[in-house]
């Protein structure tokens, strides 16, 4: 009998089989955002703070959550939300949301690169790095064109990691509920 080709997959460990919670968590956020920057026709500079604003804080809390980055990092996204609530300008709102998804990008990048093959989540790390770099390098192209157009940059780049970060964290959910099954 020959073996097969890919080895059947791990199952997830117990210590990471609550990591789907916080992952879901920041899928839905990325998700919420998403949304209304899709279905808002005519965003005013105090939407675009508060939008972006409180995604980014979302997003710190679910990374903080998560317990798999430094505390940092999590912490300068915070930082940029509350910058961004603060200074209502497009201007502002664009450095910091810049800022914030440039630091998140390069740590999940690196962490990413670092943890292959030993996390479970370091794949989805390396994609959701290279989104975050990406719109965080796109956003000042953007500011000149005003609160929607950095809505739909940002919004963007938050519906393709929540649609990520959605599948990663229900595959986490349900291979931490096959892994319980199995005696």
């Amino acid at each position: 009998m020959t073996l097969p080709a890919v080895p059947a997959p791990e199952p997830v460990p117990a210590a990471k089989a609550g990591l789907w919670k916080p992952v879901l968590l920041r899928a839905a956020v990325a998700a919420v955002f998403g949304a209304v920057t899709i279905f808002w026709a005519q965003p005013s500079v105090q939407v675009l703070a508060w939008a972006v604003g409180l995604y980014l804080l979302g997003t710190a809390a679910a990374v903080f959550l998560t317990r798999t980055v430094a505390v940092v990092i999590p912490a300068v996204v915070g930082v940029a939300g509350v910058a961004a609530l603060i200074f209502q300008s497009d201007a502002a709102v664009a450095a910091s949301a810049s800022l914030g998804l440039f630091v998140l990008g390069v740590g999940e990048l690196v962490l990413g690169i670092r943890s292959r093959r030993r996390h479970i989540l370091a794949r989805d790390w390396l994609v959701s790095g290279v989104i975050g770099i990406g719109t965080a390098a796109a956003l000042p192209f953007f500011v000149g064109l005003g609160a929607h157009a950095l809505l739909g940059v940002a919004g963007g780049g938050a519906i393709i990691s929540g649609v990520l970060w959605m599948l990663s964290g229900l595959t986490l959910r349900h291979d931490g509920r096959v892994a319980a099954a199995r005696p």
